[in-house]
């Protein structure tokens, strides 16, 4: 089920899933601000912050409780979550949601309702290409090519499959080699 909502609207994102019973939830909002250490803007990271990880938990929070044993959920983090010049607000957002799905496994582990992150690297995305990272262009992974959101989907695809029933509290990797 796809319901389209302004996450940022948290008035409409209640509405919108309040009653809606679903049996997993993939958290996959992606918005990036860049800059170094000096010229940090505290206003985009309070929205990055609002965007990852407030949401998530506001959707989790409506929804988990309907949720039936045995569930997923599935945030879509970030390698940036290791660190990247340029993108700390970024990343710290990203970085938060591994705490975040390890308390929550714990916390469903008697539902047996999984929670893990997918953390792909720089990933052929619009997002990839946005006007506002001139300044802090994007770097090609190791393997010589971006990560392609296929890769991205087939993972988030398994993960919410019952091949992964004992896959939770962990974030995986897609990254083209940046991670080593």
């Amino acid at each position: 089920m796809h319901l389209p909502v302004d996450l940022l609207d948290d008035d409409a994102l209640v509405r919108t899933v309040t009653g809606v019973d679903a049996n997993a939830l993939v958290h996959a909002a992606g918005l990036t601000r860049v800059g170094p250490l000096g010229s940090l803007d505290p206003a985009a990271g309070h929205l990055l912050w609002r965007l990852h990880v407030d949401v998530a938990i506001r959707l989790a929070d409506i929804l988990v409780p309907r949720m039936p044993d045995g569930g997923r959920i599935v945030l879509i983090g970030s390698r940036a979550s290791a660190g990247v010049p340029g993108r700390s607000q970024y990343g710290a957002s990203k970085a938060a949601l591994v705490p975040m799905a390890r308390a929550w496994a714990q916390e469903l582990l008697h539902r047996r309702i999984t929670v893990n992150v997918v953390a792909p690297g720089t990933t052929d995305t619009p997002m990839l290409r946005d006007p506002a990272r001139s300044a802090n262009p994007p770097k090609v992974p190791p393997m010589g090519r971006y990560i392609r959101p296929a890769e991205v989907a087939a993972l988030t695809a398994f993960l919410l499959g019952p091949e992964a029933d004992a896959i939770t509290g962990q974030q995986i990797m897609i990254c083209g080699g940046s991670s080593l």
